[in-house]
C-alpha cells in the first residue's frame, strides 16, 4: 500500500497532459514499487458505485472500485478519498481500491467494495484513507450538504470560516467502522498541503494515486 504525491508527478490521462509523459511516469512508479513487468491496473472513474472484479489487467474498466486477488490496484485522485482496502484470503491477500467522492460516499461505494472483497474471501479487512479534502475546507450548499448528511450523518460539516460543509472522510470512516473494518491510516487534507495535487486549489491540477499491490 501506498499513495503518491505531487512531487512524483502527475499520472492521469485525461487532464491535459502529454501522453508519453504519464506513461513513462507510471513504468517509474512501478519499478519503484518492485512490481515490474507487472502493472497497475487503473479504471476510468465516473462517480459512481460500480465495482470492478479484476481476474486480469486489461482495459480500465469504467468503475469507482476494483478488487483482486493480488492484481496491482491504482485509484487516481486530487480531493476525493483514494481508499485503499486489503483483506485476508485463503489464497493471498485481497486487494481493493475506492475512488471515494461525494456521489460515491453517498451512493454506497464503500460497502459495494467491502461486500465484493468478501465474497472474494477476504477476512479482518484493514483500510487506508489516503489524502483527501479536509470537512473544514470542502464548501458545499446547504442543501447538499443536508442531501449527504441524509444518507451519512457523519458527513455533516462546517467549514473553518463558518459555512456548510462535509467531511468525507469522517463519512468514510463511519461506513467502514460500522462493517468492522480497521483503519490504519487517515491522510492529511489536500487542499491544505501544497505536496499534493488538489482540483479545488487548481482546476488544471493533475492527479496522484493510491496504491494496492503484493510481492511475487
Amino acid at each position: 500500500m501506498a499513495f503518491t504525491d505531487s512531487a512524483a508527478g502527475n499520472l492521469a490521462l485525461h487532464v491535459g497532459d502529454d501522453g508519453r509523459s504519464v506513461m513513462r511516469r507510471r513504468e517509474e512508479l512501478e519499478a519503484a514499487a518492485g512490481i515490474a513487468p507487472r502493472r497497475f491496473q487503473y479504471m476510468n472513474q465516473v462517480h459512481g458505485n460500480h465495482v470492478a472484479v479484476m481476474e486480469s489487467g486489461g482495459p480500465a474498466p469504467t468503475a469507482d472500485a476494483m478488487v483482486s486477488r493480488g492484481l496491482p490496484l491504482a485509484v487516481m485522485v486530487a480531493d476525493c478519498i483514494p481508499l485503499v482496502l486489503v483483506g485476508d484470503g485463503s489464497a493471498g491477500p485481497v486487494l481493493g481500491v475506492v475512488h471515494a467522492g461525494r456521489p460515491g460516499l453517498a451512493s454506497g461505494v464503500i460497502p459495494a467494495a467491502l461486500d465484493q472483497l468478501r465474497t472474494a474471501g477476504a477476512t479482518e479487512i484493514r483500510a487506508w484513507l489516503g489524502p483527501s479534502i479536509c470537512g473544514r475546507c470542502y464548501e458545499v450548499p446547504a442543501d447538499l450538504r443536508a442531501d449527504v448528511a441524509a444518507v451519512v450523518p457523519s458527513a455533516w460539516s462546517t467549514t473553518s470560516w463558518g459555512t456548510p460543509a462535509l467531511d468525507l472522510p469522517a463519512g468514510a470512516a463511519s461506513q467502514l467502522e460500522s462493517e468492522g473494518v480497521l483503519i490504519e491510516y487517515r491522510g492529511p487534507c489536500t487542499l491544505e498541503t501544497d505536496a499534493l495535487y488538489s482540483y479545488r486549489r487548481d482546476r488544471q491540477s493533475g492527479r496522484f494515486a493510491g496504491l494496492a499491490w503484493t510481492h511475487e
